[in-house]
This record gives C-alpha cells, structure tokens and sequence, in this order.
C-alpha cells in the first residue's frame, strides 16, 4: 500500500507540475487530479492545500535559490555572487511559470518555515547588494527593491517564444548597467517595492487578508 500512494504521489506531482506549466498555478485541483489519473479525494489525502502541492512542485527550484544566495554571501569576490543571484533566480523564474508565484509564498496557509526563509532571503539579497557596493563594484544607488523591478521584467519575458534567451539577454544588459564604473547619470529615486508586488492584484490582496 506504501509502493501505491508513492506511484499516486508522484503521478499527482508531475501532473501538476504539467499543468501548471501550462495554465498557471490556478488551475482547478480537479483538472489535476483527472490528468494524474486519481480521484480528488486521493489528491486531497496527499496534498490537503493547494499551496502544499506547489511548494512541492518547486521544491527543488527553491532549494536553489537558497543556495544560490548562500553560495553567494560565501563568495570572495562580491560581483561574482551579486551577478550569480540575480542570474540564477532570473533564470528559474523564466524556465518555470508558476514559480514567481511559489517563490513568493502568495498563498494564505502557506508554511511558516517558507515564510522565514523568504524573509532570510531578502535580508541576504540586502547584505549582498551592501557587500557589492563597498566593493566598489556595484552602483550606489541600486536599492535592494530593485531587484522587483529587474524580476517584473524577467517575468513579462515569460510569452516571447524562448523565455531563457530573452532572459539571459535581459539579465546581461541589467548586469552591465548596475556596474559602479558604467554609473554616468544617477538614477532616479527607487521604487521601494516589495516583492509580493510581483504578485497579480488579486493574489496580493488574499496574501494580506490572510495576514
């Protein structure tokens, strides 16, 4: 019985994962459910919420992100580790729809644990921009909320034809103009976005009533 809920776990995993690569993270349970080729009860027993089963979706994505950004504050060279954030995460963002919302925690019974780490990150995407700038290598006046900025960009690039070339494009124009020695005119005042801007209205509403 532990071999058959493992295969429905997994059929149910890669179903979703399908589907949400094709129609977004709000696509019905059901639909899910029919594609994994289980009842909904059987989805329901593995996956009580739907954000479980996106956490789950993108674990791996996630865990990559995080470890990018340890990998980052570790590296010696601040520019190095700046450039390897933001082109890691652009780079996920852009090969997996759905992941900007998972990445975000935008759902009311999302884990406490997920919720901490994104506050980690953020805290350590700061410490990164800092580390960068005293180096003298990254601009003075890149602001951390910058970085919703660069990832609202990213994300629009999800439906061109090739998402990844448009983003590596992307991401290399963005790196070249947050160099200190390419910082000819001053920016204009930063836009202090948080990064659950990158949510849809509608999500970013449920997030903070669910608060």
């Amino acid at each position: 019985m532990r071999a058959d809920a493992e295969r429905n776990r997994q059929r149910i995993v890669e179903a979703a994962r399908e589907a949400v690569t094709r129609h977004g993270v709000e696509v019905p349970m059901a639909a899910i459910a029919r594609k994994a080729g289980v009842g909904v009860a059987t989805l329901y027993r593995r996956f009580p919420t739907r954000s479980e089963l996106i956490r789950e979706i993108f674990a791996d994505q996630l865990d990559a992100c995080t470890a990018a950004l340890v990998e980052a504050l570790d590296d010696p060279d601040p520019w190095h580790g700046f450039c390897h954030v933001i082109e890691k995460v652009c780079a996920l963002q852009a090969a997996e729809r759905g992941f900007t919302e998972a990445f975000l925690n935008a759902f009311p019974d999302a884990a406490a644990d997920h919720s901490r780490r994104r506050l980690q990150g953020e805290h350590g995407f700061t410490a990164l921009v800092r580390r960068a700038q005293s180096a003298g290598a990254l601009r003075k006046d890149f602001h951390p909320s910058d970085l919703t900025v660069v990832l609202l960009a990213n994300n629009a690039l999800g439906a061109t034809p090739d998402p990844a070339a448009a983003s590596r494009r992307l991401v290399g124009y963005l790196l070249d103009s947050f160099r200190a020695d390419g910082a000819h005119t001053p920016l204009p005042p930063p836009t202090g976005l948080a990064l659950g801007h990158l949510l849809p209205a509608g999500n970013r509403a449920r997030q903070g009533n669910s608060g």
